[in-house]
């Protein structure tokens, strides 16, 4: 009996470090599990930020196109408006020299729309959209934009090649004309429409040149 009683004992405390080895070992897959589908979730989480950050997407590159569109018309009326000693610049000066009629491009050159292409435009503003808009195929029109004699805004197409899309950018500089930059009043007048706005003074009108700039 007793050496009965010593083999059921030993077979009792196998019995007893079985189930804690398979306990262990049980909390040893567990985590493993745990950790990876932690690592998984994390992986998934940083490939979705990533996607969401990276800016390959068309609105994105159509707001750099329409920033770059915008910089660069603004610098074209910068340096148009730009004069030196105290002269003419070059874009009050093609406003002044204007005849008054609507212009289109061509695709060779600017061509007067009243009078079926016989009329060309050369102007210093022409000079620069031939030199960097047409070059880039960037679309343009050329608005100007002064007080009529009854006090309000008018409006008169100076380069006009359609309807802008909807990405286009518009830029405008004002132009500040004087009675001294006017030869001939009548006859300016009559040409363009752009009246005296204080016959009492050296002032005689603002244009404000509104450049408009889109991809074809």
């Amino acid at each position: 009996m007793p050496y009965c009683h010593f083999g059921c004992g030993e077979m009792a405390k196998d019995n007893t470090d079985y189930g804690l080895k398979s306990d262990f070992l049980g909390q040893m897959h567990t985590l493993e599990a745990v950790t990876a589908t932690m690592i998984m979730v994390s992986v998934i989480v940083f490939t979705v930020q990533a996607t969401s950050l990276t800016p390959l997407t068309s609105s994105t590159a159509n707001a750099h196109i329409e920033s770059q569109m915008q910089t660069m018309g603004q610098d074209m009326l910068n340096v148009l408006d730009h004069s030196s000693s105290g002269g003419v610049s070059p874009i009050r000066w093609d406003i002044i020299s204007w005849n008054g009629e609507e212009y289109s491009w061509n695709g060779t050159s600017y061509c007067s729309v009243n009078t079926n292409g016989y009329t060309l435009l050369n102007s210093s503003t022409v000079g620069m959209l031939k030199e960097i808009a047409v070059p880039r195929g960037i679309a343009h029109n050329v608005l100007f934009t002064y007080i009529d004699s009854s006090g309000l805004p008018q409006g008169t197409a100076y380069i006009y090649n359609g309807d802008p899309s909807d990405n286009a950018v518009s830029v405008s500089k004002k132009v500040l004309l004087s009675n001294n930059d006017i030869s001939n009043p009548v006859t300016f007048l009559a040409n363009t429409g752009i009246p005296d706005a204080d016959p009492s003074s050296d002032f005689y009108n603002i244009v404000d040149v509104r450049l408009t700039l889109w991809r074809m």
